[in-house]
């Protein structure tokens, strides 16, 4: 089996996981609805500027944390938004442990020198 029939049958596989399926599910109830999409969309917002202030300051400030913790409230009252962030988190922990299979398996430095993405064959 080559490289690419490979990769379809992996493309195959993670289409029917569980953490795409319910990925998938999740987004699909948020799609469906305006107000689930603003409460999202206002989410991502306060997750920006909380990691834009880490960044920048070493810090997040008082008014983002409360930010976080209103948002936080709100998230809890409308499941399929708490849903869909789960299942995304779900995912997202899946894929990068996907990615960083692919790239030891590359055995490439990508940091050029640095050792922070230093990546052995295996």
């Amino acid at each position: 089996m080559n490289i690419y029939d490979r990769a379809r049958e992996f493309a195959e596989d993670l289409r029917e996981c569980d953490e795409v399926v319910n990925l998938r599910k999740s987004n699909q109830k948020v799609e469906d609805n305006e107000d689930y999409k603003k409460i999202l969309k206002d989410f991502r917002k306060i997750q920006l500027d909380a990691y834009s202030q880490q960044v920048q300051n070493g810090k997040v400030s008082e008014e983002v944390v409360e930010k976080f913790k209103d948002m936080g409230n709100v998230i809890s009252a409308n499941p399929p938004v708490d849903e869909y962030i789960q299942a995304e988190q779900k995912f997202s922990v899946m894929w990068q442990n996907i990615l960083k299979m692919l790239n030891d398996a590359i055995g490439v430095d990508f940091s050029f020198g640095d050792g922070k993405d230093k990546v052995n064959a295996q």
